[in-house]
């Protein structure tokens, strides 16, 4: 845990929602279960596998020397999360440490202001780890001449995309996601940052809702940051065929594609390959890189966003096929953007 207490030892006073400890990264050996995140005015220290008491009372003394130290005279607010072993169904025991956690929640990243819930669920409202692909479409929207950026976000979650999207100067965003929660917590995001014209929210089920997806494109870029594996919703190994097929039908001439996997066990290649077979005449632009909190031994097992582009020159019979594309890939497995 010397890792974690020596990252602990240099905090500063955080602003912005962001990682300061990444042991997931397999960078500490002996921390890899460990991660530190700061969603101001709260530290989020969770563990992947079970921790004793002692070693929270070691932590919770470290956290509590330095924030002494840096916030003299303010309530240091932390809580703990582990999530257990095989815990891909959402069991987790989240425990408020210390201080206290405000009601409602809200954080900033870049400019931009989001609700989050650290006591509840594994997922918090925000991914940190997207921040480079948030900020990828934000400066998209800002450099896009004419009236502005049309944008497709599907697995929208909590709609950060969106946000920033809207923020840069887009025109339009359509928002699909199966959760009418996150949905809620998407438009309610919209509104903390006064960006609610040129919104549009969809709470349906991705792969049955094709027809009306389509009807309302073609989208200058498409956002596909989908779960990459959960039972009964969405498993990338199969799932993602699905949506790399739609892409050339869904873009403009000229438009991009955002694909985001944060699955360990399968590499750039998975996306790669298919995306040759499935939507050839798509062009690989680059692999945007993470926040360099979130640093890794190994990078093909770290969140992968690659960027593809359509080409400029389209037929007009593919023109014309945008508003005549069909419903025939009506799976019916429920899809939610959560990882």
């Amino acid at each position: 845990m010397q890792a974690l207490l020596q990252a602990i030892a240099r905090l500063p006073v955080p602003t912005d929602a962001q990682r300061f400890f990444h042991g997931r990264g397999g960078l500490h050996p002996g921390c890899e279960h460990w991660t530190l995140d700061a969603y101001p005015p709260v530290w989020v220290l969770t563990s992947f596998q079970s921790v004793s008491d002692d070693d929270l009372a070691t932590v919770g003394a470290a956290l509590s020397a330095r924030w002494a130290e840096i916030a003299p005279g303010q309530p240091l607010n932390w809580v703990f999360q582990c999530r257990q072993p095989g815990s891909a169904s959402g069991r987790t025991d989240t425990r408020l440490m210390a201080g206290s956690v405000p009601e409602p929640h809200v954080v900033t990243e870049a400019g931009a202001r989001y609700a989050v819930h650290v006591l509840r669920g594994q997922n918090h409202g925000l991914f940190l780890d997207m921040a480079e692909g948030r900020r990828w479409l934000r400066e998209q929207a800002a450099a896009h001449p004419g009236p502005g950026l049309k944008v497709l976000n599907l697995f929208a979650y909590t709609c950060a995309f969106s946000v920033a999207a809207l923020q840069g100067g887009a025109r339009h965003v359509l928002n699909v996601d199966m959760s009418h929660g996150a949905i809620a917590i998407g438009q309610h995001n919209h509104a903390l940052n006064g960006v609610q014209a040129g919104a549009r929210f969809m709470a349906h089920d991705i792969f049955s809702t094709w027809g009306k997806i389509t009807r309302s494109g073609p989208y200058d870029v498409v956002v596909v940051d989908p779960p990459s594996y959960q039972k009964g919703s969405f498993v990338a190994t199969k799932d993602y065929a699905r949506l790399m097929r739609r892409l050339p039908d869904l873009l403009v001439p000229g438009g991009r594609a955002l694909l985001c996997l944060n699955a360990p066990e399968l590499d750039t290649a998975f996306l790669q390959d298919q995306m040759r077979t499935l939507a050839p005449g798509m062009v690989f632009e680059q692999r945007l890189p993470n926040p360099p909190a979130f640093a890794d031994a190994e990078p093909e097992r770290a969140l992968k966003v690659l960027v593809y582009r359509e080409p400029e020159l389209a037929s007009a019979a593919k023109q014309s096929s945008h508003n005549h594309i069909g419903n025939s890939d009506t799976g019916s497995s429920p899809v939610d953007a959560h990882r």
